[in-house]
């Protein structure tokens, strides 16, 4: 692909190529910073990043990895990606300061011989490994997590997987243990209502998507118990949609003297500062706009064929992405929107928005309970079932902070995302609009 008009870095894109995303930062969509469109940096080529958080981004974590269209599932799988924390979660969130704090990253990769998924042996689709230690078909060997008898520890975890959706769950000899939720892509749980506490959501399973992350409380077990495994639990995508099984990610094995994880949140606390995202839920929206996930056969007369995945404005014609595209979208900047998003698919499809965070609003036209009322850059449409209403999400999309011009939305199935399910919105400034936002700049 070579690129017409705006150029970043390289102009045509070949095997090579890689640019950086940095997942769930408010950042600007600008060159040398995360614009992931007309970005391209080739083998033997050097790009410089200068990036410029906000001082109200959100304490918590976020992640990054290569964003080349056609090129990103590749990337991941085999294994282009870390994690960045956002420091400060301690002062919205008192109950994890103190605390020791580990972070795992799930990510996937090919099953050796590409067996068919599925079948009496339940092949996954993908295997998937944590922290780089593979846990592969068919024996699943866990890693191995070492904790004090019951101590209590922060885990911050990122399911950087390119395909593989996660169901997180701790057991201990079987039986589900808590998990106290204190954040979710980023933003403390709860933190955003003006209270400027955060307010932990406890849960007996954390359903990931692909690029989604959780941080939560654990408390490892006491010495009575036998089998204390992390695991990720079957999840059904859907009638066309991967095999995504149980399986252990690690066994928790617990001594007096088991090492410490290097970090540990600061005992300390400090007044908040007002949040980034306050004031959203009563905002009234300017716009409303429903979108739907669909797909079809490159070639309807060869069921073999390729399938071309679109993400598309109702109303409009589906196209596949590219980088020469306009803008399916145009809003402004400082206003806020409220988006439904179907799926009309039969799998299911993961939909996430570069450089803002959405509130979860609705699913499937109902108010979601107050504790799932979360500000996420990522959220599953569950697939159709080919009869009645398709599965939707409503969410509101705020568009009230610094960052303008055109930047891409998008299923987080990598597989899906290469092969045509993004497109791209460009927010115009507002004249006389000024966010009350400062940055720090990070290189």
């Amino acid at each position: 692909m070579t690129m017409s008009g705006t150029v970043c870095g390289a102009a045509t894109m070949n095997s090579s190529s890689v640019n950086v995303h940095y997942h769930g930062a408010n950042v600007s969509p600008t060159c040398h910073s995360d614009e992931v469109i007309h970005t391209l940096i080739n083998s033997g080529e050097t790009f410089k990043y200068d990036l410029a958080f906000p001082k109200d981004e959100p304490p918590g974590l976020y992640w990054y990895h290569p964003h080349v269209h056609g090129l990103a599932e590749a990337a991941l799988l085999g294994g282009a990606s870390g994690a960045i924390i956002v420091e400060g979660i301690e002062h919205l969130q008192p109950a994890v300061a103190g605390l020791p704090q580990r972070t795992l990253l799930i990510r996937d990769n090919p099953v050796p011989g590409n067996p068919t998924p599925g079948g009496p042996n339940d092949v996954p689709s993908w295997d998937v490994s944590l922290n780089y230690i593979p846990v592969p078909f068919p024996n699943f060997t866990p890693a191995v997590i070492p904790m004090k008898p019951n101590e209590k520890q922060l885990w911050r975890v990122v399911n950087a997987s390119a395909d593989t959706i996660i169901d997180l769950q701790l057991q201990f000899d079987g039986k589900p243990q808590p998990l106290a939720v204190v954040g979710l892509d980023g933003v403390p749980t709860g933190s955003q209502d003006g209270t400027r506490r955060g307010k932990i959501v406890t849960k007996s399973d954390i359903l990931l998507a692909p690029a989604a992350r959780a941080e939560f409380i654990v408390t490892g077990p006491g010495e009575s118990v036998k089998n204390a495994t992390f695991l990720t639990l079957n999840v059904n995508t859907g009638p066309v949609g991967d095999n995504d099984p149980t399986r252990p990610l690690a066994r928790i094995q617990t001594s007096e003297d088991a090492p410490e994880p290097p970090l540990r949140i600061p005992a300390v606390f400090r007044k908040a500062h007002p949040q980034r995202f306050e004031g959203l839920e009563s905002e009234e929206p300017v716009k409303h706009r429903k979108l739907y996930f669909s797909e079809v056969l490159s070639d309807p007369n060869n069921p073999l064929s390729p399938t071309n995945f679109f993400i598309t404005v109702d109303g409009a014609t589906p196209v596949l992405f590219d980088a020469n595209n306009p803008p399916a979208i145009v809003t402004t900047q400082g206003s806020t929107e409220d988006w439904t998003i179907e799926n009309r698919t039969l799998e299911n499809h993961e939909f996430h928005f570069h450089q803002i965070h959405f509130l979860l609003l609705e699913q499937n036209g109902a108010r979601v309970h107050p504790q799932d009322r979360q500000f996420l850059d990522m959220i599953q449409v569950p697939f159709w079932s080919g009869t009645g209403l398709y599965p939707s999400v409503k969410v509101r999309m705020d568009f009230r902070g610094p960052d303008i011009g055109d930047f891409v939305y998008h299923c987080h199935i990598l597989g899906h995302e290469d092969n045509g399910m993004m497109a791209i919105i460009r927010v115009q400034p507002h004249p006389g609009y000024f966010p009350k936002r400062k940055t720090q700049r990070r290189k």
